[in-house]
């Protein structure tokens, strides 16, 4: 069995050399192939009725899709805005990470600071990273009041709702309101040197206990009422970290040199006045303004080559 032989005509059953040519012999494989063929038969009757069925039900989801698209759409226009941190609270400003919102904390004044939430991002990550920054700011203010760093002191942090309650400096103004309405009035810069050269005062002192901003502006340095008396407090703090490293410092330094002159045209002699009193008052100046000068030549060389 499993052999299958064919006899062509006239040739007979002595085994002659004529009638061994005359017999042809075909492989056994026949029954198999025949099998694997019965199977696959099988296979699509059996995927017939589930391919049917899963088309069906992907017909019903498109249906629905398509029926309650209108009603999605209406809900996301509607959406509430977020529940405010505390009663009584108006917001000031939003920016790219936070809203910032002003009232009273127990009795204080106050400025609320609500981390904006990135839908962008995991749900998990972004509740890591919204926690770790809230925290790191907290931190980082406590750091500076500790030195002897003005800074806006913190009332309560809600890790539920990522939020900061700190202290309002009341008629406050920013460092760049400040700059551009000297400029504007076309009055003597000379002020400006003296501003300039407090600044870098501050900015060594928090550098020396190894803390990094993270970004430094103008808007983000705030002046004390009376401005004569040039009281700054540095605020904002959400991207800030600690770090010893040269590197660090230098592109602190950096961000602020960028700023500052974007912000603020024509005030280099400002800023290097800034850069000098900052050199004088700082230990570990050196490297930080050796490491400037280099991150400032990757700065142009980037730009260069776009």
């Amino acid at each position: 069995t499993g052999r299958a032989t064919a006899r062509a005509p006239g040739s007979g059953t002595s085994g002659g050399r004529g009638g061994a040519r005359g017999v042809r012999r075909f492989p056994a494989r026949l029954p198999k192939i025949a099998e694997a063929e019965a199977r696959r038969a099988c296979a699509v009757r059996r995927r017939g009725p589930v391919m049917a069925a899963a088309e069906a039900a992907a017909g019903g989801l498109e249906a629905e899709a398509g029926g309650a698209g209108p009603v999605v759409a209406e809900v996301e226009a509607e959406a509430p805005p977020p529940p405010l941190p505390l009663p009584g609270l108006q917001l000031v400003q939003q920016g790219a990470e936070a809203r910032i919102y002003r009232g009273l904390f127990l009795g204080r004044a106050a400025v609320a600071k609500l981390r904006i939430p990135k839908r962008y991002r995991h749900p998990a990550l972004e509740e890591r990273l919204s926690r770790r920054r809230t925290a790191q700011e907290a931190r980082s203010l406590l750091r500076c009041r500790r030195a002897g760093i003005s800074a806006p002191v913190v009332y309560f942090v809600d890790y539920v709702t990522n939020s900061i309650y700190l202290e309002d400096i009341v008629d406050s103004i920013t460092v760049q309101d400040h700059i551009n309405s000297v400029q504007r009035s076309g009055s003597d810069t000379s002020s400006l040197l003296i501003l300039a050269e407090k600044m870098g005062e501050l900015l060594a002192r928090m550098h020396d206990e190894d803390l990094i901003h993270g970004d430094l502006t103008t808007s983000n340095i705030l002046l004390r009422p009376p401005t004569e008396k040039l009281d700054l407090v540095l605020i904002d703090f959400g991207l800030s970290f600690i770090s010893g490293l040269p590197e660090d410092k230098g592109v602190d330094l950096y961000v602020l040199e960028k700023a500052f002159l974007s912000t603020h045209p024509d005030t280099e002699t400002v800023f290097k006045a800034l850069l000098k009193a900052y050199a004088a008052t700082s230990k570990k100046s050196g490297p930080v303004i050796k490491r400037l000068d280099e991150v400032r030549l990757r700065g142009r060389k980037r730009s260069m080559i776009g």
